[in-house]
């Protein structure tokens, strides 16, 4: 249950394999690596509950770094390799980081935060070093690689990724349970996806969102291979899949899209038999660009909703998914409300808040305004990730969008997320984010930003293809009233579209 007892039975078995490199993190290397960094951890004074923070590509030392974390019962935040040393400076110091590691790809912004960040007392730099840091791999090899005598488990506290306002860091509590405890997601992991020693586990996103780095660490509990792409790359991925005898995998729906997107030749290139479930999360999937990746990859593509807070789990598997389009689950962790303005619970079929209860607690660090904000209005402790939604009868949920983007249009509620899911199948669509703008007639009228698979299609006679297209399977008032053209959508390396950035530009054009 932990690489520790991994390396005991298979010492040379790949713990990581590195995509593009091919260079292979074995079990040991893994269990000795970590052990050694939990040294330099203890050594720089550090005790069960503080915290360590990290910024790193995706790196082959990106799970020795957590897992030596993990194993000293410290809290450790993953970052963004894109942040601007601003953003980067607000987490480490907001986080209480006494230690802070970074790599040479990325020294640039870490050395810039020095002076903003003095509550670190440690700073390790891999693959070189530079002003402020001490060199990594001279920290850890002057240290034994045999664990710390008080060994237990830590925690990831996770930032939200702050597309509207500053980032919240997610902390939950800490028990100084033993290593091979298994925690919730392990059991979910066992119970639904069934991985072993024998699996093979693709990761094609960035290690620092939460999925990626939960996943692969608990696939790794259970000894099997992680391989983890640098940057997603549609026909990589699937050539990997091919190579290394992928078992399990997990994807974000734009990934689907742009494998879908792949000429037929390139797609029935690969042998993809080995795979057998295909994980997918984040964001609703588009119900034709699931119906196409289950007639492709044949029912093997599980889906669930949680957020990094992980104060719910709902999960739908194939046949549930099937018979019940559209769906993102029930709930296996948490129940599930859906409620109104005021905190009233709404029967199936009407859209309102989505709220989890029963479910484990966290709280925003250092905000308890923020966590406050996230609790329902009755005070019963049903806490929300800011989603609208409804329940059909069969308690599956549906998600409509973003409490936040909602538009509001001559008094009528618009979810946006409807017009992007029909729009994003389009043919000559690569991208596509759909927003309300300032309109004096009706408050707010429907944009879509479209990013089009030819830049030299951009123009009227797209865009009025695109506005019939859309016409032709949503009411009309759901539709955008105009289309523009953008070379490339702003989107986070994980899939998540920062759709508030371009929002933000039209309202401030309009003022």
């Amino acid at each position: 249950m932990h690489p520790g007892a991994v390396a005991a039975k298979t010492p040379d078995k790949p713990a990581v394999i590195m995509a593009a490199s091919g260079r292979v993190v074995t079990y040991r290397e893994l269990d000795e690596e970590s052990n050694r960094l939990a040294r330099v951890f203890r050594s720089a004074g550090l005790r069960p509950g503080q915290h360590v923070a990290f910024m790193l590509e995706n790196h082959p030392l990106f799970l020795v770094v957590a897992w030596a974390a993990h194993r000293s019962g410290l809290y450790y935040t993953a970052i963004s390799s894109r942040l601007q040393p601003d953003e980067l400076a607000y987490i480490v110091d907001n986080c209480g980081a006494e230690v802070f590691i970074s790599s040479a790809a990325l020294a640039g912004v870490a050395t810039s935060i020095t002076e903003r960040t003095p509550h670190v007392r440690l700073r390790l730099m891999i693959d070189g070093v530079a002003p402020g840091f001490e060199s990594y791999e001279e920290a850890v090899a002057a240290q034994p690689p045999v664990p710390v005598e008080d060994e237990c488990q830590g925690s990831d506290m996770l930032y939200s990724s702050g597309t509207t306002g500053r980032p919240k860091g997610v902390k939950p509590p800490l028990g100084n349970a033993p290593l091979d405890t298994p925690g919730a997601l392990l059991q979910l992991v066992q119970f639904l996806f069934a991985p072993s020693a024998d699996s093979v586990y693709l990761s094609p996103a960035p290690l620092y969102h939460a999925a990626p780095l939960r996943y692969c660490m608990t696939f790794q509990r259970v000894g099997a291979t992680v391989v983890v792409m640098e940057r997603f790359d549609p026909e990589q991925a699937l050539a990997l899949i091919e190579k290394y005898r992928v078992t399990h995998s997990q994807w974000v729906p734009t990934m689907f899209i742009k494998m879908l997107k792949l000429p037929e030749a390139v797609r029935n290139k690969y042998d993809l038999s080995s795979l057998t479930c295909a994980i997918h999360a984040a964001a609703p999937c588009p119900v034709p660009v699931k119906e196409q990746m289950m007639d492709w990859w044949g029912p093997i593509v599980h889906e669930y909703y949680a957020g990094t807070e992980g104060n719910g789990f709902l999960y739908a598997g194939p046949q549930d998914w099937l018979a019940h389009k559209g769906t993102v689950g029930r709930p296996l962790l948490g129940v599930t409300h859906v409620c109104d303005e005021n905190g009233d619970e709404l029967p199936p079929g009407e859209h309102g808040t989505v709220y989890f209860s029963d479910g484990p607690r966290f709280e925003y660090h250092g905000d308890p305004e923020k966590t406050r904000a996230s609790q329902d209005p009755r005070g019963r402790g049903w806490t929300t990730l800011g989603d609208v939604g409804y329940l059909d009868q069969d308690g599956f949920l549906y998600l409509t969008d973003r409490r936040s983007y909602m538009i509001i249009s001559g008094g009528v509620n618009i979810y946006p997320q409807e017009a992007e899911n029909v729009l994003s199948v389009h043919p000559k669509v690569a991208d596509v984010a759909v927003f309300g703008v300032p309109d004096e007639e009706m408050g707010e009228a429907v944009k879509a930003v479209v990013q089009p698979v030819d830049p030299a299609e951009a123009g009227p006679a797209l865009e009025a293809e695109l506005i019939e297209y859309c016409r032709s399977r949503l009411a009309h008032y759901k539709c955008p009233k105009s289309v523009d053209f953008r070379a490339e959508l702003p989107r986070h390396p994980t899939g998540k579209l920062y759709k508030r950035l371009l929002r933000d530009e039209y309202w401030r054009a309009a003022f």
